[in-house]
């Protein structure tokens, strides 16, 4: 396969490993019924302002194969963006490069090399969080859609790639002022989609039609050949393709094409085309069951029955879409961002890919599109899905929590007012590392997110339960096994028989984090007790 090399490669496609964990601090709940509130509304919902990169690591325990559906709009990397790189990755050529403007072509003969060392820890990082049954779609456009294919095709597996949808954008026409051109104009980006998983499908894609389409006819033989598929039906046996259907399935479409024309005639109606959808209607949309229908065509030819429906198969030109479209927030709010994207696209997304209880992330979050899009689904299907928002400038709290907000709560006036579509969310910063750079705990962070972390990290479960006095060291007991902490802040714990009594409650085994064990290993195997080393064992994410 062939491989993308670039200045500083060696160095990042190990970078996310180097990143450091960092707790979530909590800001501010908010909600329709409440507004701004110091309280958690532990929705689901979250906003995070901070490196996206640093992001990605922190949501590692609590969401690490668990998110069915990642939209991300990265920097196209145009030149005319004026994004930073910086990573903080040892290497001495990627150090020059930290808190640079990333130029154009010409000025900055590097800018391919730095998109690339941003992009692939990030999306390292994503592939880590993406479920198994999920997928994920990347804006971008010709600047660097060679390179986005050829990194996702190393970190998500060639294999994994799914398609390059072509998104519609807005063009002038100046070209007529000049004799000649160097290019023709540009009139689409793409989205690019990979799943996690080879064995993954993608849910049928359909379009909404105006109207019900009637029934159709078509074609029951097919080029491919399947000399397995090849039998007699109507005294006809194909010397070369296949019928569309197994033997028993075509069959027993005969026979309901049968009992369609007998009911018809039995009520003296016409056996045309509208009959049929009507009969059809009757006897499997409403009962929600799915009847074949198999006849000879006036030319004596085997053809299978298309049913009336309002929709129709879709492919990967979105035409009927803008990149940036207009959506009734841009339209009549006083907050402006440059290049939003339109709603309607990831509302197309994620109603094709999730489901209506799955989590979608965007770590590029920009003005708040995606969890925009997540609430108006919401309200339009009563769905439960949460939204992930991550930016990392200093507008997170301004424009991308404020539209939130905004679309919670309604925004507009007059008969131009948009009903808000309810709901809440939390708003998060980045706070400090868990670890120091020497790996001890660093206690700035407060007991009670270390005893949360490293929970986590043993169960995959959040830890619920409230500490006490009595059970001073004890997080909590998981399917018959009690995790315990025995850690101070100003001195060494010591795991001995003498201070036993930190197991407060019994369990089948007991797993305790401890600095020092003095227990043999006979007595702990005879007591089913796990001793891990603070800090040695604790798992790094």
């Amino acid at each position: 396969m062939p491989e993308l090399t670039w200045i500083g490669k060696e160095k990042v496609i190990t970078h996310h490993q180097d990143v450091p964990y960092r707790v979530l601090e909590h800001k501010y709940g908010f909600s329709v019924e409440g507004g701004e509130s110091e309280k958690e509304t532990k929705s689901g919902n979250k906003i995070i302002h901070g490196d996206n990169l640093e992001a990605l690591k922190a949501l590692l325990p609590e969401y690490e194969g668990k998110i069915k559906c990642i939209y991300i709009d990265p920097p196209y990397n145009t030149g005319n963006e004026k994004w930073v790189y910086n990573d903080n990755v040892n290497h001495p050529k990627i150090k020059k490069w930290l808190n640079e403007v990333v130029g154009t072509e010409g000025e900055d003969l590097t800018r391919h090399d730095k998109w690339l060392c941003m992009m692939y820890p990030r999306l390292k990082l994503l592939h880590k969080l993406l479920s198994e049954d999920g997928a994920i779609f990347i804006s971008i456009d010709d600047n660097e859609q060679a390179n986005l294919k050829l990194i996702c095709d190393e970190i998500f597996g060639k294999q994994n790639f799914r398609n390059n949808i072509i998104i519609k954008r807005g063009t002038k026409s100046v070209q007529a002022q000049f004799e000649n051109i160097d290019k023709l104009g540009i009139a689409c980006e793409f989205i690019v989609c990979y799943s996690k998983n080879n064995n993954y499908r993608l849910p049928h894609f359909y379009f909404q039609l105006d109207e019900i389409r009637k029934g159709t006819w078509n074609n029951h033989w097919r080029g491919t050949d399947r000399p397995t598929m090849r039998y007699e039906i109507f005294g006809i046996t194909p010397q070369k393709g296949q019928w569309r259907w197994g033997k028993d399935r075509s069959i027993k479409a005969i026979e309901n094409y049968k009992l369609c024309v007998d009911n018809l005639n039995d009520s003296n109606k016409e056996v045309n085309q509208d009959n049929i959808d009507l009969w059809y209607c009757e006897n499997a949309i409403n009962n929600n069951i799915e009847i074949d229908l198999l006849r000879l065509s006036k030319n004596n030819k085997p053809e299978h029955y298309i049913a009336p429906t309002n929709q129709k198969y879709g492919n990967n030109l979105w035409d009927d879409l803008l990149v940036n479209g207009t959506s009734e927030y841009n339209k009549y709010s006083d907050i402006t961002f440059d290049n939003p994207k339109n709603p309607k696209i990831i509302e197309r997304i994620v109603s094709w890919i999730a489901d209506k209880d799955s989590i979608i992330l965007d770590s590029f979050a920009g003005s708040g599109t995606t969890g925009h899009a997540v609430l108006n689904l919401n309200k339009l299907d009563g769905g439960n899905r949460k939204f992930i928002l991550v930016e990392m400038e200093d507008y997170a709290q301004d424009i991308t929590a404020e539209r939130v907000k905004r679309v919670i709560n309604g925004y507009g006036e007059g008969n131009k007012k948009v009903e808000g579509t309810g709901g809440e969310f939390d708003y998060y910063e980045l706070g400090e590392r868990l670890f120091l750079e020497d790996n001890n705990l660093n206690e700035e962070v407060g007991q009670e997110k270390i005893r949360e972390y490293i929970y986590y990290t043993e169960t995959k479960e959040f830890l619920n339960r409230e500490r006490t006095k009595k059970d001073w060291y004890l997080l909590d007991n998981y399917l018959n096994t009690g995790y315990y902490f025995y850690y101070e802040k100003d001195k060494l714990t010591v795991l001995s028989i003498d201070n036993l009594n930190i197991v407060t409650q019994k369990a089948e085994q007991y797993v305790i984090y401890a600095d020092i064990c003095l227990l043999d290993k006979e007595f702990m195997l005879k007591n089913n007790i796990i001793f891990k080393k603070i800090p040695r064992d604790i798992k790094h994410f």
